[in-house]
């Protein structure tokens, strides 16, 4: 999924929207993204989280899943 091994997926479960997502610093260093459960409260709670993490790490696209 993604540009380079570069993701982010949100995915709605429950009444939740969990983020998830990889990248790649400058460095060549893989870094992966996971949620925190403040996040997971609303859609737009984790768009807003998800846009700031692809921002640092260059992720171009936001996956957003919600149904399954």
């Amino acid at each position: 999924m993604g540009d380079e091994g570069c993701w982010l997926l949100i995915e709605a479960s429950d009444g939740k929207f969990y983020g998830t997502g990889g990248s790649w610093k400058r460095s060549g260093e893989w870094v992966g993204y996971r949620s925190l459960s403040g996040d997971d409260v609303s859609l737009d709670a984790a768009l807003v989280a998800v846009q700031q993490w692809g921002a640092k790490y260059d992720v171009p696209t936001i996956w957003v899943q919600l149904a399954p």
